[in-house]
């Protein structure tokens, strides 16, 4: 009876444990027949965990009855809770990186059509938000503060640099002087320039960086006034700015929801532009234009 209790407890904890990992823990302790069996698992686990008994001692090099010892070594009643254990630990780990980096809304073998339909989902649910979050009275009022300026500065790094270039450039077309900058000490030394009535804005999905924070302290102290788009308002930069326009999306932990998000920041600022250029006098714009933009077309 107590060789019984032992032996159920053996496999309850096998049951429970990693098995990689118990094979990893137990190397020191294997001979070299069953270490042969286990660098083999550890080596290709997905293979490990569909053979059958024959195939991995092949593999091995190693005798069938080899693996079925180091099986009840580990603690499991034969190789095959051991190959069962192995694969779903292997199954695990691998939704588990795919999950943390693309998102489980797509699976790995999802086909094409599935994963534009959700991918199109997220981009309407996107939208959906934008029109519900974004405060129009509050970007009205940011897009007077543009025009009005002498000089508008625009601050993003990494992920956010699409839509802020985007913004900057658009501002340009329309004559409005917009300068990017992503460079701390750049960003630094161009706060330093800024006067009463200019304007600094941040686009910052996360809401936080220590560098557009220092951006902002640097900015209102010289009498310039902060903006910041972004998915966190509840964030540093959020409570720091004057203005903090929500585009509706949050972070999310995902590609599936960084991709939403990034959609949701555009729009906030293609408003921002066309609200800017609807304040621009169609006269001031053409006089503004580069003649870049104005010449004849070369025959």
């Amino acid at each position: 009876m107590v060789d019984l209790i032992r032996e159920a407890r053996r496999v309850e904890r096998a049951a429970q444990a990693n098995p990689l990992q118990s094979i990893r823990d137990a190397l020191p302790s294997m001979s070299d027949a069953r270490r042969g069996v286990a660098d083999a698992i550890l080596e290709d686990p997905a293979f490990a965990g569909s053979a059958s008994i024959t195939a991995l001692a092949e593999r091995a090099g190693a005798l069938p009855a080899t693996i079925s010892r180091l099986a009840a070594m580990l603690g499991y009643a034969g190789y095959p809770a051991l190959r069962a254990a192995i694969a779903e630990e292997n199954g695990r780990d691998s939704q588990a990186g795919w999950q943390s980096d693309i998102g489980s809304e797509i699976g790995p073998d999802d086909p094409a059509d599935e994963v534009l339909s959700v991918l199109t989902g997220r981009q309407f649910g996107a939208m959906r938000s934008a029109m519900a979050s974004i405060d129009l009275p509050l970007i009205e009022q940011l897009a007077d503060h543009i025009v009005a300026a002498q000089r508008v500065l625009i601050f993003a790094q990494w992920g956010d640099l699409p839509p802020a270039r985007e913004l900057q450039m658009r501002l340009l077309r329309i004559g409005i002087p917009a300068w990017f900058h992503e460079a701390p000490f750049e960003a630094g030394m161009a706060a330093n320039l800024l006067a009463a009535g200019d304007v600094v804005i941040a686009i910052s999905r996360s809401g936080e960086s220590e560098v557009a924070a220092e951006f902002f302290e640097r900015a209102r102290s010289r009498g310039a006034l902060t903006a910041v788009v972004t998915g966190e308002p509840d964030e540093p930069l959020g409570r720091l700015a004057d203005i903090t326009i929500f585009t509706g999306t949050g972070v999310g932990h995902s590609w599936t929801d960084y991709f939403a998000g990034r959609l949701s920041d555009s729009l906030a600022t293609g408003l921002l532009f066309v609200l800017v250029a609807q304040r621009v006098p169609e006269a001031v714009r053409s006089e503004r234009e580069p003649a870049l933009y104005n010449s004849e077309p070369p025959s």
